[in-house]
């Protein structure tokens, strides 16, 4: 059996990240809850987790290459050993976990290797 591939990850989102989450978040949280959400995601406890876990825990089945340009992307960066940048993850404001950024990298690792981990930050609003 091959080994899987080893995914390089950046040690902290990058701001384009906190902008996806920021215009994502915006049709599930409240204008006024917005602003102080996404700065607590910036400062948010860091972890990391499988990415069979992340999808299941988020209810979400994982992207495939053909049908996403953006996975077929970070499938890419993976094989050129190009480190991706970590997920944005919100928890209790919703009945399962919210990937606020990073579906994509998620199904990409997932592709990858199931049990990969995924590093991030999650926030849990309660």
């Amino acid at each position: 059996m091959d080994k899987p591939r080893k995914i390089g990850w950046l040690k902290d989102p990058e701001a384009k990240d906190f902008l996806a989450a920021r215009s994502f978040l915006s049709m599930l949280i409240a204008p006024q809850a917005l602003e102080e959400t996404i700065e607590a995601l910036r400062v948010a406890p860091e972890g990391s987790w499988a990415a069979k876990d992340i999808l299941r825990a988020a209810g979400l089945p994982p992207l495939r290459r053909k049908d996403s340009a953006e996975v077929a992307e970070k499938l890419t960066k993976i094989k050129n050993d190009t480190p991706i940048s970590p997920v944005l993850l919100l928890a209790g404001v919703r009945d399962y976990l919210v990937i606020a950024d990073g579906y994509h990298r998620v199904s990409a690792a997932y592709r990858v290797d199931e049990d990969a981990r995924v590093p991030g930050r999650l926030l849990w609003r309660v």
